[in-house]
């Protein structure tokens, strides 16, 4: 019996960060796993998982008519020559163009919206191409996953996905055992940590960050501002790396660059932030809250699924440098015991609705359900799509 399951996402890096444990369980479950991604420095590292690599390079930003063509072309040769029996796309391009060369096959297709990113931001013309996209490369799918309920009714109501087959995903999952509560650090000399996790995008935040860093300053001056993440020069809205070290030079931040675990820094932090303008559901929020640490972030999708503001964090207005800087000192004026209990709720709060496992479950659960329509087929008898059996979104 056929199973072989091809993945593909934009970067190598994106499957090690943050769908490693999927590929494991995959593999667990004795399936054949190929992943199809951009060549980088993680790449070598997919052998540890147990899964097959195939470089595909995608054009994560471009918007080359003929560089997506040939794309489209590379994802129909894969399927040809590896004939696997369901296809999992994750991020926009491997979701688009990888779902239209797998359908054409009637390979059964998996998608995953992790969110909608600078696309439906910025650009009307750009934004009603994407949509068109994804109304003809989604319509075949077996199952499309969101994590958000946003995200999910705004694909319904433009007619970019079937209410039959979408079902929402805790994000990507929090692994629990990984990302234990940390105590709380002793304090900084002389101040607060705060702490951003992310890509250093304009989007993120990372500018209404320092902005508020200057205004805090003002009022707690020991204060001390974190920025971990990679600097992503070729996307339209990276942060240029002169600018970070201009704000280093001014003593507003600290740019820690980018790590492979986190966890040391969300140790010795005594708050994350994250001033982002959209989000599917942010995976350093949800290793933050995992790790028992309070939460600044916008009231904006996905990030408002994490943080109840008052409880396990604040929430603030997007695109509002004053008004971060309003709760960040609202932060740093709590006693110790009181963001102790602000972590601790956070940390109840992914246990109950963000665990890893929820998420390959729910996976593992959509292919049996390829699997066994497969069987009924090869039996002779009619085979029922998963869909079939997904009339109604389990929310």
């Amino acid at each position: 019996m056929n199973r072989k399951i091809v993945i593909s996402v934009n970067t190598a890096w994106n499957i090690c960060n943050f769908r490693a444990g999927l590929v494991k369980s995959f593999v667990r479950q004795g399936y054949e796993v190929l992943v199809l991604a951009h060549d980088d420095e993680y790449a070598p590292r997919l052998a540890e998982l147990g899964c097959h690599f195939k470089q595909l390079p995608v054009d994560q930003h471009g918007t080359n008519a003929s560089h997506d063509l040939a794309l489209l072309v590379k994802y129909r040769r894969v399927f040809q020559s590896v004939r696997p029996f369901a296809y999992l796309g994750f991020t926009i391009k491997p979701n688009v163009y990888g779902s239209l060369a797998a359908g054409n096959l009637a390979i059964p297709v998996i998608n995953n919206i992790g969110g909608l990113g600078t696309t439906f931001l910025h650009g009307a013309m750009l934004t009603r191409l994407v949509k068109q996209l994804y109304r003809m490369s989604l319509r075949r799918s077996s199952r499309v996953f969101f994590q958000n309920r946003d995200d999910r009714q705004l694909f319904l109501d433009a007619g970019m996905a079937r209410e039959s087959v979408s079902e929402l995903l805790p994000g990507s999952g929090v692994d629990l055992r990984h990302f234990q509560p940390l105590p709380m650090a002793a304090p900084a000399p002389g101040g607060f940590r705060f702490l951003l996790i992310a890509r250093m995008l304009k989007d993120k935040g990372v500018e209404e960050y320092v902005a508020a860093a200057r205004i805090v300053r003002q009022h707690i001056p020991g204060s001390e501002f974190q920025l971990l993440g990679g600097i992503d020069a070729e996307n339209p809205n990276a942060i240029r790396v002169d600018q970070i070290r201009e704000w280093e030079a001014q003593g507003l931040v600290r740019y820690l660059n980018r790590t492979d675990d986190v966890r040391p820094y969300l140790g010795q932090a005594d708050c994350v932030v994250l001033p982002s303008y959209r989000e599917g559901v942010p995976h350093s929020l949800l290793e933050a809250a995992a790790a028992a640490r309070p939460i600044i972030a916008t009231d904006v999708v996905g990030c408002k699924d994490i943080v109840d503001d008052n409880c396990n964090g604040y929430l603030c207005r997007v695109k509002s440098a004053t008004d971060l800087a309003e709760k960040m000192i609202r932060m740093a004026r709590l006693t110790p015991d009181q963001r102790t209990c602000m972590g601790a709720t956070g940390r109840a709060k992914v246990v109950r609705e963000f665990d890893e496992d929820i998420v390959i479950n729910k996976y593992l659960s959509a292919i049996r359900q390829i699997e066994e329509a497969a069987s009924d087929s090869a039996r002779g008898g009619r085979a029922v799509l998963p869909q079939a059996a997904a009339n109604t979104v389990r929310e």
